[in-house]
């Protein structure tokens, strides 16, 4: 490792990846760091994708995807269930192998130049003047400085890189789920197909999910907004859902974490650093999306950070440019989904089964999941129309 370079990029998950490939491509020296023995690992995520834009990051391989989406089924409280279809060829998502694919990212952003090392963790920021001129770390147990222009933390939720610049402070209850997963087999799940169940009996304040994985195994999840805990961990409501839903099935891994659910952030940059991905809460709000939206940020931030580079300006005021940015693209359906989530949560159980039955009468099944998607997250749905409809 050497003790100088144009950028580094802290934390090797989608949107860290990115950005190291984004900054590499344009010519700049890139160190991408991962504290974690292995890429990939552990894996805390429900491993859905939708495929929409997924080609201009990466080129499909079918060694990450698990299974094709083609379809989804939502369940409302008392059992109403609305559906949707892929009509034509092709799948509308994929569920992953997630480790394999957070590999391939970071295999690209090796192939693009950038140096990769993992077992090194940041320890702090190297400030100078009120900018950040790099970070502090340690690898092989030994401590080190190394310096850079910029540098992007892309190290998720508990982003201590946030916290260090003083962008990122404490989450508030209302803006953060508490999530628990299995991880599956043996069960009789259709293989293109995602189910979303709502209720509070379910998961309060948010939903459970079962993502296909193919072989008879899928991904059982569930998230609790934090303001709704009523001293129940996810974890005991998980176990209730699987055994009604699964009995007897055999769980091979469980997992848990926290998911942000903000509005967007006044400011996720700050002279010589700029955040991405879940460490600068990019988190679709509604659906707890991030894949997506993490590799968006993370290309937005190798793009500024190469103009900011090239241009001799790594100042507080220059890369404001990343947060309009994403303030004018993704910051718009997350603002807007933040919105949605505000009533969505606070339905009651009654309100949400009057919604699905009210579009169980339309013609939905036969739209496709793509453009279903595509509706809800651009197409400015006025809040009022959501309230509406729980009415």
């Amino acid at each position: 490792m050497r003790s100088e370079y144009d950028v580094i990029v802290v934390g090797a998950g989608p949107a860290g990846s990115t950005a190291a490939t984004e900054a590499a491509r344009h010519g700049l020296d890139v160190l991408l760091i991962e504290k974690r023995q292995e890429i990939g690992e552990p894996v805390r995520c429900a491993e859905g994708l939708f495929k929409d834009g997924l080609e201009d990051f990466i080129s499909y391989d079918p060694k990450w995807v698990c299974a094709e989406i083609r379809g989804a089924r939502i369940y409302a409280p008392d059992g109403t269930v609305l559906c949707f279809s892929q009509q034509g060829d092709g799948a509308a998502g994929y569920v992953l192998e997630r480790k394999l694919f957070d590999r391939a990212l970071v295999k690209q952003a090796a192939e693009a130049g950038s140096e990769v090392y993992v077992k090194t963790q940041a320890t702090g920021l190297i400030i100078e003047g009120g900018v950040v001129k790099g970070i502090k770390g340690i690898r092989d147990g030994k401590g080190f400085y190394a310096r850079s222009k910029i540098v992007i933390g892309a190290d998720g939720v508990e982003s201590k890189v946030g916290r260090w610049a003083g962008l990122i402070g404490p989450i508030r209850l209302v803006d953060i789920e508490s999530c628990a997963e299995f991880m599956i087999s043996d069960v009789d799940v259709d293989p293109g197909c995602l189910e979303l169940y709502f209720g509070n009996e379910v998961s309060p304040g948010g939903y459970a999910w079962v993502f296909p994985k193919g072989n008879k195994e899928a991904n059982v999840g569930l998230g609790i907004l934090g303001s709704r805990f009523n001293g129940v961990h996810p974890i005991q409501y998980l176990k209730k859902f699987v055994d009604k839903r699964f009995p007897g099935c055999d769980v091979m891994q469980a997992i848990a974490g926290a998911v942000p659910v903000c509005d967007v952030r006044h400011r996720i940059s700050t002279g010589g650093l700029m955040l991405a991905g879940d460490g600068a809460r990019l988190v679709d709000p509604l659906l707890g999306a991030g894949i997506m939206n993490a590799m968006i940020s993370g290309r937005m931030a190798g793009n500024v950070a190469a103009q900011a580079i090239k241009s001799g300006d790594v100042s507080s005021q220059a890369l404001q440019k990343y947060d309009v940015q994403i303030r004018h693209g993704i910051g718009k359906a997350i603002r807007r989904n933040y919105k949605i989530k505000q009533f969505v949560v606070k339905a009651t159980d009654s309100q949400m089964n009057k919604l699905l039955r009210s579009l169980q009468k339309t013609d939905i099944e036969s739209v496709p999941v793509s453009k279903i998607y595509r509706t809800v997250t651009t197409s400015g749905l006025p809040a009022i129309k959501i309230i509406k409809a729980f009415l």
